[in-house]
């Protein structure tokens, strides 16, 4: 289950991205989410996607 909370679904997220994922459309294509909406909802919080990083910062 994916968390509602903004500051719960960046830590998810991060945690997804740093031991499962190599990129945020993998994670969006396994988990089903959409990526736009996700990276809307984490901007709400003033966090955006860094490729580079592999996680949102």
């Amino acid at each position: 289950m994916i968390p509602k909370d903004p500051v719960m679904l960046l830590s998810f997220i991060n945690l997804k991205l740093r031991d499962y994922y190599g990129n945020l459309d993998g994670l969006c294509e396994d988990l089903e989410l959409d990526r736009k909406e996700l990276e809307n909802k984490l901007a709400g919080i003033d966090y955006h996607y860094d490729s580079e990083k592999n996680q949102f910062i």
